[in-house]
């Protein structure tokens, strides 16, 4: 603990910001674990528990996405299957109003690590250059003593450097954590797409314009699905 405290004493008074940086990074980096791990472990079996189910009758699978509306890919499901009587235009605008909504909650945090990468190099710098000012200000260039001072302005620019170190390695740390973020949304994107795509077609598989409703024994609805439901 002494050893950090001298750390930061050492950097000056630029390396509170930039300790307030990584503290926000690894915040950041907590929470969206936290956020991507729920979602990965369940989604899948979500997503294949409600397609199948789906194939025969809607109103369960709607049931089962509605038990999963704490995670983002529950909601999105639930969103078209929700709706009463749709047109598959308006069940797809469902899904697609959806997912964008869903996709802002994902990208949480993205903004602030993005700050962090800019911004905390500049902080390295900044500590560095007053660093440097004061270390040179001190000297007492018409004096005896070279090689002492020499010294202490070898040690003044080596303390000075500590927060472009320090800067550089906060701006490393939260690009990478960016990186992960942004190729986890990425794959959930696609993901999302492919999960959207597949119900809409199991539901235009029972939706009928209303001018071309055949009789009711001639539509082959699955058991539980009843014309009302699927009739324009």
């Amino acid at each position: 603990m002494t050893t950090v405290l001298d750390f930061l004493i050492k950097g000056g008074p630029v390396m509170v910001p930039i300790l307030g940086c990584s503290v926000l990074t690894m915040a950041t980096a907590l929470e969206r674990s936290l956020f991507w791990t729920r979602l990965l472990q369940r989604e899948g079996r979500i997503v294949n528990e409600v397609l199948d189910v789906a194939r025969r009758d809607l109103h369960e699978a709607a049931a089962i996405a509605a038990q999963a509306q704490d995670l983002p890919i529950g909601r999105f499901l639930l969103a078209p299957l929700r709706l009463q009587r749709p047109s598959p235009e308006t069940f797809r605008l469902a899904m697609e109003t959806a997912g964008d909504r869903e996709f802002v909650t994902m990208r949480k945090g993205d903004k602030l690590l993005e700050t962090i990468v800019a911004v905390a190099p500049l902080l390295g710098l900044l500590g560095t250059v007053t660093g440097l000012i004061a270390t040179f200000g001190n000297l007492n260039i018409g004096g005896g003593g070279t090689g002492e001072q020499a010294s202490r302005a070898a040690a003044g620019i080596g303390e000075a450097l500590i927060t472009t170190a320090a800067g550089m390695v906060v701006a490393i740390l939260a690009l990478l954590i960016f990186r992960v973020l942004v190729s986890l949304q990425a794959q959930q994107m696609d993901y999302f797409s492919e999960a959207g795509n597949e119900l809409e077609l199991i539901y235009r598989q029972y939706w009928y314009e209303p001018a071309q409703l055949p009789p009711s024994s001639e539509r082959g609805l699955p058991a539980g699905i009843g014309p009302e439901r699927y009739s324009g």
